[in-house]
């Protein structure tokens, strides 16, 4: 018990020794203190400027480049997925930004450039669980259709963790992997998938088709 007083009687007799020699420091060096506060002051109103003058004009600025594209660009991907890079790249550290990003990424998608959509996919940081969910859903879907069964796995699995439990994203992404599994043949891990879906998501409905139809149809694969 003495040792630990004897420590902490210690640590507080260096701490005290600490401030001393601070104290003697900035009483034999008020020139460079004086310096340091006006570099401090001068960073701080530069702080301001650049939230005030720059960092409020460029979201504004982010914000009216993505609605232009959404105006001039309706209907047509091909003008839509490279005008949405372009704000993309330009705003990449704004939300429109990676919203533009992510919106690229559909149009590319839609005209069968899985590789360009992943590519603005990794550019598109969405914080809202149900958007980003089904951001990483059409990453899924791309390397799939780029035959990546590994990777597209891994995104559906990611995508219903970051799901939120939404009732609609979740089992899509348990879906979407079932159907990776059926093409490797993994009718057991496939099996799974539906099971989740059944019991945890109930009122999911799968088209005209029960969930218990594709429950029988993978039993049946295994012999069971």
């Amino acid at each position: 018990m003495a040792s630990n007083n004897e420590n902490e009687q210690n640590a507080i007799d260096k701490l005290n020794e600490n401030l001393s020699n601070a104290s003697e420091r900035i009483a034999n060096n008020k020139k460079i203190i004086y310096w340091a506060v006006g570099i401090i002051l001068v960073a701080g109103v530069f702080a301001l400027s650049y939230f005030f003058i720059y960092r409020n004009p460029h979201l504004k600025g982010a914000a009216e480049a993505y609605n232009q594209v959404e105006v001039t660009a309706a209907g047509n991907d091909s003008v839509a997925a490279a005008e949405y890079k372009k704000v993309a790249d330009q705003y990449s550290n704004t939300p429109s930004g990676h919203l533009a990003a992510l919106e690229a990424a559909e149009s590319f998608y839609d005209q069968g450039k899985y590789k360009d959509a992943l590519a603005c996919l990794d550019k598109a940081k969405i914080s809202e669980p149900v958007l980003n969910a089904n951001a990483i859903i059409l990453k899924g879907d791309c390397y799939v259709n780029l035959k990546q069964y590994d990777k597209a796995l891994d995104a559906y699995k990611e995508a219903a963790k970051k799901g939120d439990k939404n009732e609609q994203i979740v089992p899509r992404a348990l879906l979407k992997a079932a159907n990776v599994y059926d093409e490797q043949k993994k009718y057991g891990e496939a099996l799974k998938c539906y099971e989740e879906i059944k019991n945890d998501y109930p009122l999911f409905r799968l088209g005209t088709t029960s969930v218990d139809a594709y429950i029988e149809r993978e039993k049946a694969r295994l012999g069971k």
